[in-house]
């Protein structure tokens, strides 16, 4: 999986999805509802995206563009 190659719309989903949660464990309790709604939306798109029943079948796949989009996070 070292040299897999991420769909762009993935890679963005997955960084507002780290940036939503990140967000919901902040002790601003306003926008606990708003916050948990948003990342169950991103966690569909990101569960039915198209790229999951084609090279990404493997499941070591969505583990890799977690820790890959944390570290391009970490680079931005």
């Amino acid at each position: 999986m070292e040299h897999t190659t991420f769909p762009p719309d993935l890679m963005q989903l997955q960084a507002e999805w780290h940036r939503t949660y990140e967000a919901l464990a902040a002790p601003d309790h306003a926008r606990t509802i708003v916050l948990r709604r948003r990342l169950q939306w991103l966690s569909v798109r990101l569960w039915w995206h198209p790229y999951w029943s084609g090279p990404g079948r493997m499941p070591a796949a969505r583990a890799e563009l977690r820790d890959r989009v944390r570290t391009w996070q970490g680079q931005r």
